[in-house]
């Protein structure tokens, strides 16, 4: 799921409540939802996926489309007068990236999903002119990359020094009904977005035919549950980390935030030790606990020359194993690798794929090949990782042979005639596509 774009090209209201927002950063703003009208419904409408899986009513978005103006004015009117229903949420499980557990998915009806959408178009106005510096996940004009750069930046001006990895034990199950309407109310306080937020906390949820009521929790799928998140972690921890933490530590120290991923960095030993022993009680103090395996300390200060301190650590982050090595010129830098589960399961993908449709016309498979391939490039192809896209790319051009060879049992295909196939069909060679050097030169 992606985060809405920027309210300066949808509604002058949307840019006013903006600029109010910004105006007054500690006031709660009372009349907002007047923003909300049919033309910012066909906008949420538009920004609204068509293809995504449906949900309890079963309702597509082609059948919505048929009488979309007509449905979009009843929306409305049910949203203003306070008689909209939020319909339970359907919810599957989908693996995780390791492998070893699933990951429950909330799926909203496709109405339900459009009027969400602009109700996160709303919020938006008001939350982004909060927002901190630190947070990139599910924001307009912010991606999973600007965090990567942003950690990478903040570890090479600190030289290294230590690294405080968080995760938060099942986030969006988790997250605290009472505490977030609280933090809402803060900053907003219009009945009829309060309102409709509540209903959708307490919609209920549809799982094998057994329809529950969670006293916590957002469902992960629901188009303003992203924001809702970043709404939270925002008070529980940026601004509490930029706030009150930074100016009490005595060396330099950072955040990087993407959605409920997170990791600090800081000059002083003394500084990581101090925030480690009080983080689990901040995140405790509002119905969060933190996975006791997965947040820890990393030792990651540069290596020395003489060997005489201890060899820095690693850790992952957005999909990337971090650590020390050396830049082109030799001087130690901190490097990315495409991380090792990750990796295996983009190679397993493939060769799903190559074993399903080895039959398909070779043309076909190629042309399928190079949008896989690009597609990984355009993640994992950052400053660093040139190593494990070539070995993603050679692997990929493997995979692909050894399922041709069994398209018949009469005999293998050869590395001679591989050879000549993909001369013919050449896979596209791995590319840095997000350069730490470029994004440096950017004013």
């Amino acid at each position: 799921m992606t985060g809405t774009q920027g309210s300066r090209t949808i509604s002058p209201r949307l840019l006013r409540i903006a600029e109010l927002a910004k105006q007054r950063p500690q006031t709660a703003l009372t009349t907002l939802a007047h923003a909300i009208d049919l033309d910012l419904l066909f906008e949420a409408y538009r920004r609204t996926r068509k293809d995504g899986a449906v949900g309890v009513d079963g309702q597509t978005a082609e059948a919505y489309a048929e009488h979309l103006e007509e449905n979009l004015r009843a929306l409305l009117e049910r949203a203003k007068s306070g008689t909209y229903r939020a319909p339970p949420v359907r919810r599957v499980h989908i693996p995780k990236a390791d492998g070893s557990k699933t990951r429950p998915i909330g799926i909203p009806s496709f109405e339900d999903k459009v009027l969400q959408r602009a109700v996160a178009m709303v919020l938006e106005a008001v939350y982004e002119q909060d927002f901190r510096d630190c947070s990139f996940g599910f924001r307009p004009r912010r991606s999973a990359h600007q965090a990567l750069q942003a950690l990478w930046k903040g570890l090479m001006d600190l030289g290294g020094g230590w690294v405080l990895e968080l995760d938060i034990q099942g986030f969006f199950d988790a997250l605290d009904h009472e505490q977030l309407r609280k933090i809402l109310g803060q900053r907003v306080r219009d009945g009829v977005l309060l309102r409709l937020i509540g209903k959708w906390l307490n919609a209920g949820v549809l799982e094998e035919g057994r329809l529950v009521y969670p006293d916590t929790g957002t469902p992960q799928g629901g188009v303003i549950s992203p924001l809702l998140a970043n709404v939270f972690l925002d008070t529980v921890l940026d601004a509490w980390f930029e706030d009150e933490v930074r100016p009490r530590l005595r060396g330099r120290s950072f955040l990087v935030r993407y959605a409920d991923d997170a990791v600090m960095g800081f000059a002083l030993e003394q500084d990581a030790r101090r925030v480690y022993e009080v983080l689990a009680k901040r995140f405790a103090r509002f119905g969060l606990l933190l996975h006791p395996e997965k947040t820890r300390l990393v030792r990651f200060e540069r290596p020395s020359r003489s060997g005489s301190r201890p060899r820095p650590e690693t850790f992952d982050f957005l999909g990337f194993t971090h650590y020390w090595g050396r830049s082109r010129r030799g001087t130690p830098a901190v490097l990315r690798k495409t991380q090792r589960d990750r990796f295996s399961r983009a190679l397993r993908a493939i060769a799903q794929w190559c074993s399903r449709h080895r039959h398909a016309p070779l043309a076909e498979q190629y042309r399928a090949l190079q949008q896989k391939l690009r597609g990984h490039y355009a993640y994992y192809g950052i400053t660093g990782n040139q190593p494990a896209l070539s070995r993603f790319w050679w692997e990929t051009q493997r995979t692909w042979k050894t399922w041709l060879s069994r398209r018949s049992n009469r005999r293998q295909l050869r590395w001679e005639r591989f050879y000549l196939l993909i001369a013919r069909y050449p896979l596209p060679p791995p590319r840095v596509v997000h350069s730490v050097y470029r994004l440096a030169a950017k004013p």
